[in-house]
C-alpha cells in the first residue's frame, strides 16, 4: 500500500519573498517599496475592490444614459435647428447615445416618470459604487470594522463624494476634449493638459479624504492622489480616443456589445488607479512610522549607552 503524505498547512513563500527578488529587495530600498506594495495589493484584495468598484459604476451607466437622452428628448421637441446643431456635435461620438443621434434624433422623447426612475436608480447605483470604493479605502488603511461607518454615514459619505467625483470628471472632460479636438492651438493644448492633472488630483484628495474613515492630513493623501491624478489624465486624454476607435471598428462584428465591453474595460481602469493610489498613500505612511520608530529606537540606544 503505498503511503501518500498529507497536504502541508505552512502557507507558501510568495514569489517576492525568495530569490533574486528578495536580494534585490534588501539591497534597494525602492525595490523594497515596489513588492511590498505588491503583496498588500493581494492582501487587501484591492483587485476584487476595483472590480465591484467598476461594476456598481458600469450599472449607474446605463440608467445615466436614460436620464440624458430623456432630458435630450425635452430640449429637442419642437427645436429641430437646435437639434441639428447637437446631431452634428460632438456628441454624436459618445457610444449609444450618438448613435441614436446620427441615426434617428426623432426617437428620442422626453418622459417624466423614465426620468425620475432613470434619476432614482442613478443614485442607487452611483451611491453603492461609492460605498464599494469607501470599503476597498478602508480595507487598504486596514481600519477594524468596528470604526467603519454604519450604514446611513457610508451613504452620505457616497453622495457627497458623488458630487465632488462628478464636477470635477465633468471638467476635465471637457478641458479633455478641448485638448482631443483637432485645430485647436498646440500651445493651448500644452497648457489644459496641466490644468487637467491638477483637476484630478484635487478631486482624488477630496475623494480619499471623505470616503476614508480615518482621519488623514495632506501628508498622507497627496502622493496617491498625484499618481492616480496623473493615471487618470493619461486615461482621459489618450484612452478616451482609443476606446471610442475600438468601439467603431468592433460595432460592426459585435455591436452594442461592443460598447459594453469598452465602457467596462474603461471603468475598470479607472478603479485601479484610483485605488493603487490609495496602495501607495498607506505604503508610504507605513514606511515614515518605521523611519520613526527606527529613529526613536536609535536614540534611545544611543542614550542609553554608557559613555
Amino acid at each position: 500500500m503505498c503511503w501518500v503524505s498529507p497536504p502541508s498547512t505552512t502557507p507558501k513563500t510568495p514569489l517576492t519573498q525568495k530569490g533574486i527578488i528578495l536580494r534585490l529587495r534588501h539591497r534597494w530600498r525602492p525595490v523594497e517599496f515596489l513588492f511590498t506594495g505588491l503583496d498588500e495589493f493581494k492582501r487587501h484584495r484591492t483587485s476584487r475592490n476595483a472590480a465591484l468598484l467598476a461594476h456598481y459604476g458600469f450599472l449607474s451607466v446605463f440608467p445615466m444614459v436614460v436620464v440624458l437622452t430623456t432630458i435630450l428628448g425635452f430640449v429637442l421637441e419642437g427645436h429641430p435647428g437646435l437639434r441639428k446643431t447637437i446631431v452634428n456635435s460632438a456628441l454624436t461620438n459618445v457610444p449609444i447615445i450618438g448613435e441614436t443621434l446620427k441615426n434617428n434624433p426623432s426617437s428620442l422623447h422626453g418622459n417624466a416618470a423614465v426620468l425620475v426612475i432613470g434619476l432614482a436608480t442613478t443614485l442607487w447605483a452611483g451611491t453603492k459604487a461609492f460605498v464599494a470604493a469607501q470599503n476597498g479605502m478602508n480595507d487598504i488603511w486596514e481600519i477594524p470594522d468596528a470604526e467603519r461607518p454604519g450604514l446611513a454615514s457610508a451613504r452620505g459619505r457616497a453622495l457627497i463624494a458623488i458630487g465632488v467625483v462628478g464636477s470635477s470628471q465633468v471638467a476635465t472632460g471637457l478641458v479633455s476634449g478641448v485638448i482631443g479636438v483637432g485645430g485647436v492651438a498646440w500651445w493651448l493644448r500644452i497648457v489644459l493638459i496641466p490644468v487637467t492633472i491638477a483637476i484630478n488630483i484635487a478631486a482624488l484628495m477630496t475623494g480619499y479624504r471623505i470616503l476614508t474613515a480615518r482621519r488623514l492630513d495632506r501628508q498622507q493623501l497627496l502622493p496617491g492622489a498625484i499618481l492616480a491624478g496623473i493615471g487618470f489624465s493619461i486615461l482621459q486624454v489618450v484612452g478616451g480616443s482609443l476606446v471610442i476607435r475600438a468601439t467603431k471598428k468592433a460595432a460592426p462584428v459585435y455591436g452594442t456589445f461592443a460598447s459594453v465591453i469598452a465602457l467596462l474595460t474603461w471603468l475598470s481602469l479607472h478603479s485601479i488607479v484610483a485605488l493603487v493610489g490609495v496602495e501607495a498613500n498607506a505604503a508610504l505612511d507605513r514606511d515614515r512610522k518605521r523611519d520613526r520608530i527606527g529613529a526613536t529606537a536609535a536614540t534611545g540606544a544611543t542614550a542609553g549607552a554608557p559613555t
